[in-house]
């Protein structure tokens, strides 16, 4: 696998972890008062652990 195609690989699994977490945080909040169920913000915590460890796999660290 070339740089590049590290580099865009990383930066998607940043990009992604990051929206996931503001999800489960946004989601949590929502879900504490009530307004939602837990469903979506353990789905996006899922989500943006799998991207935490795609990112540190690409980064090789």
């Amino acid at each position: 696998m070339s740089r590049r195609q590290r580099e865009q690989r990383a930066y998607v699994a940043t990009m992604a972890g990051g929206t996931a977490a503001l999800v489960t945080v946004v989601g949590a909040v929502l879900a504490i008062i009530g307004v939602i169920g837990w469903t979506i913000p353990i789905l996006a915590a899922i989500v943006a652990v799998v991207c935490w460890f795609l990112f540190r796999r690409t980064v090789g660290r």
